[in-house]
Formats: structure tokens, sequence, C-alpha cells
């Protein structure tokens, strides 16, 4: 295939240089995922494993947009799902794209999901109190919080690291915590 994609200077290891294998890989992906998926997310997922340029990522969601293989179905969470005729262009030509590419796509994709789904199971909130830094992070039920935790933290650095971890598996996080107050 013609290397047409843009890299931004930076080759991608083992990524992909053409358009159409970006645009075959988004369709692989979201048939596989088989869920709404965050482009600006699945953009950055796919540029930070090497394995395409992000702003080609992103230009090549608007054009299966418009071409109609894939539909927004959030514009303010910039959600894609892919339609029958992304799907149909999935199955013929994922072949033509090497394993380990779909294979590191798919996982760091399926993980880019799972955070994306716990985002909208979480809440997190950053205070000061009397010259401190605190971090609440809360697990969700319909919008309302039913575990929560408040840490001391030593800056908003390290609270954006601990809502990052928390994002990872907050289901572990608060069962742990219901299972040791409750032995």
């Amino acid at each position: 295939m013609e290397r047409d994609a843009v890299t931004a200077g930076v080759e991608p290891i083992g990524g992909l240089f053409s358009t159409a294998e970006i645009k075959i890989l988004i369709c692989y992906i979201l048939t596989s995922i088989n869920e709404p998926v965050p482009g600006n997310t699945l953009a950055n997922t796919l540029h930070y494993e090497g394995i395409a340029n992000c702003f080609e990522v992103n230009d090549c969601i608007a054009s299966l947009c418009k071409s109609g293989q894939l539909e927004s179905v959030d514009v303010k969470e910039d959600t894609y799902i892919i339609t029958e005729s992304g799907r149909n262009i999935a199955e013929t030509l994922k072949t033509s794209l090497p394993f380990s590419v779909k294979d590191r796509a798919y996982t760091a994709a399926f993980k880019m999901v799972s955070r994306f789904k716990h985002a909208k199971d979480t809440d997190f909130k950053i205070t000061h109190e009397d010259g401190k830094t605190y971090i609440t992070c809360s697990a969700l039920d319909n919008n309302r919080p039913f575990v929560s935790v408040k840490l001391l933290v030593p800056d908003e650095e390290q609270a954006m690291m601990i809502k990052d971890k928390f994002l990872n598996d907050p289901a572990k996080i608060y069962s742990g915590i219901i299972e040791l107050i409750t032995k």
C-alpha cells in the first residue's frame, strides 16, 4: 500500500503508514469492541501505541463518518459506532492488516473503552482545605456516590496519579474497601 499517512516526523514502530490501512483498523476495532468509542481517545491511544499518528486517525474517523462507515452517537462525548458498511469493510479487509498491529490496537482500545466506561461511573473532586490538597474518589450508582474515599495528597499532580489508578479498576478498589470494612 502507498505510504500516504502523515507521521508528523515520527515513524510508528510496527505501525501503519497508509490512510487505507488506518481506516481498516478503525473499522476492525469498532467491529471487535461493538460499543461506542471516543474518537479522540482512540486517536491518542493508537498514537501512544506507535500504531498511527493521532491527527491521521482523527482525519480517518471524519472520513469514515462522511462515507457512512462510522456514525457519531454523541457529539459531546465524541463517540462513534460502526455501521453495517463499516462492518463489511472490517470483515472483508481485516486480513490485509498485520496481526501484531491488530492485536496491539485491539488490546489498547479495549482498555480505553473500559476506562471510558469507568469514567462515567466515577467522580473525582480535588479540593484545598487549610493549605492541604485532597482528592475524593467516588464510585457512582445512578449518578449518586455509594462509596467515596477522601485522601490527603502532597499536590494536584499526585491527585491526578491517584485518579488515573482509580480509573483503571474502580470495582476492584471499592469491593476491596467494602471487604475490608465488613470482615
